[in-house]
């Protein structure tokens, strides 16, 4: 036993001798990690730092608002305007609310929503068409239902356009766009002193907003006869043209209104806006597309198509410098026309004897008595005599009485129509004339003293008349004795 072992010690040493790695080979080494492949931080940096398409677009808001059925001074397109911008606006990602013949409470509650979603942030957008009014330099909406007798009424009875600035100032949300249409010719500021035509421009709006009224300051624009205003109508036709921010889309509504009413009616826009901002961001997002091509595919690709584009863009320059050379051309001419019948006017003024300021003595409904004995309908601007000739007179002597007329300073009295004498008769008034001893039924801020005033038509030896106590339309030979009863257009 003790010679084996000595034997395989031996056998093992020599080949220890001979083979020295051949035993090294019997050491059993450690198994190999598993190699983690290594992470390029160049392609990793430049992954997350590729641009990327926002495939949700921000949140857009808009509260949209059409008044037409007025009890006074009714339109016609303010609802449909309001109707087809809604329509517009959901096609280009807005939700939409939208009011239609809304009174005081139905818009504050629509503008209160407006105003909660808005503080989510995004985008927000108000459009109103409907009638407007300026009084001291504050602009109002003015709702369904409004009654309006006073100017005094109006802070009261209609919407003050300052809380939808400040409902957007108090979301915060960054950016606001608010579309004034309300800028028609209205029947209440006729008879108010300190209203004037038009709108005012707002200068306190937040940053960040963007307001457009339908023409320029002082001024009014047309509800126009188509199925939309012509305003609107414009806006439409450039809001859905892709690849055009907020400014170029107004521009060209500008200047498409502009040539269409031969400069007299000239949109007018307020910004506050410190990017760019796209209804329908169309060529904008397949340039973005682009740019986040491979490099080899921009150098293929994007040569010959940024040359067609440049070679569009400067087409495009070129016919928008046209057509503004144009406009500047007519607004010119258009301006010079202006001052032109501002001269006439002045001249006019200057020709004719200056009238006194009357002042409201008494109020009776839509009727307005004056210290001039003047008295005022204000539903159709007529003004009248406060009475009658006061005794009885051919036809002949009552135009006559009528044309010399000189009531209030005015040199412009004439004998009314038979329509215009209806237009007065009112069955739930009633007072009992003077020299007789029947009532006649009109307001009684006008006075008569018998039931048959004359008109101014004839026929043949026969002139028409009105006859307050039947409510009869009728007629007497021109010789008859009758009253005469002073009209003019009130200015």
């Amino acid at each position: 036993m003790q010679s084996l072992r000595i034997k395989v010690f031996l056998a093992l040493f020599i080949l220890l001798l001979i083979y020295p790695s051949s035993l090294l080979a019997l050491k059993k080494e450690p198994p190999a990690k598993p190699q983690i492949p290594k992470t390029d931080a160049n392609t990793k940096e430049s992954a997350e730092d590729s641009p990327k398409l926002n495939s949700s677009i921000e949140q857009r808001i808009a509260l949209v608002i059409g008044n037409s059925a007025y009890s006074s001074g009714p339109l016609k397109n303010p609802v449909n305007d309001a109707a087809a911008m809604a329509a517009q606006l959901q096609k280009l990602g807005f939700n939409v609310i939208l009011k239609k013949n809304a009174n005081l409470r139905g818009m504050e509650d629509a503008l209160t929503d407006f105003g909660d979603r808005l503080k989510r942030g995004g985008v927000g957008l108000f459009f109103y068409a409907g009638h407007g009014i300026q009084i001291g330099g504050a602009n109002y909406l003015v709702p369904i239902g409004a009654r309006i007798n006073r100017e005094a009424d109006i802070k009261y009875e209609a919407l003050d356009a300052g809380k939808i600035l400040d409902e957007m100032a108090t979301a915060n949300n960054g950016l606001n766009i608010v579309i004034l249409d309300a800028c028609r010719d209205n029947p209440y500021s006729r008879s108010f002193r300190n209203a004037s035509r038009g709108l005012a421009i707002v200068s306190n709006a937040p940053v960040g907003t963007f307001i457009s009224y339908s023409t320029s300051p002082g001024n009014v624009a047309s509800d126009g006869d188509g199925h939309n205003s012509p305003y609107t109508e414009a806006l439409l036709r450039y809001m859905k043209e892709p690849g055009l921010t907020i400014e170029q889309v107004f521009k060209g509504a500008r200047a498409k209104l502009g040539k269409e009413t031969g400069g007299k009616q000239i949109p007018w826009e307020l910004s506050s806006l410190q990017g760019e901002f796209y209804f329908n961001q169309g060529k904008a997002v397949k340039r973005l597309e682009k740019a986040t091509a491979s490099k080899e595919e921009v150098k293929e690709d994007t040569s010959a198509d940024m040359e067609n584009e440049q070679r569009k863009i400067a087409e495009e320059r070129e016919k928008l410098r046209q057509e503004t050379e144009i406009f500047e051309q007519r607004k010119a001419l258009a301006e010079e026309q202006r001052k032109l019948e501002e001269e006439r006017k002045q001249l006019a003024m200057a020709q004719r004897p200056s009238v006194p300021t009357a002042k409201e003595i008494k109020r009776d409904g839509r009727f307005i008595a004056y210290n001039d004995g003047t008295v005022l309908d204000t539903r159709t601007n007529l003004m009248w005599a406060a009475k009658d000739n006061g005794s009885g007179i051919n036809w002949a002597n009552a135009k006559s009485y009528c044309e010399n007329y000189r009531g209030g300073g005015y040199s412009d009295w004439r004998m009314p129509t038979q329509d215009e004498l209806v237009g007065l008769y009112d069955g739930s008034k009633s007072y009992s004339v003077i020299q007789s001893n029947y009532n006649v039924h009109l307001t009684e801020l006008i006075q008569l003293t018998a039931c048959c005033p004359w008109t101014s038509e004839t026929i043949n030896s026969a002139a028409l008349d009105f006859n307050f106590y039947r409510n009869d339309r009728g007629g007497f030979h021109q010789s008859s004795l009758l009253r005469a009863l002073p009209v003019r257009s009130g200015k």
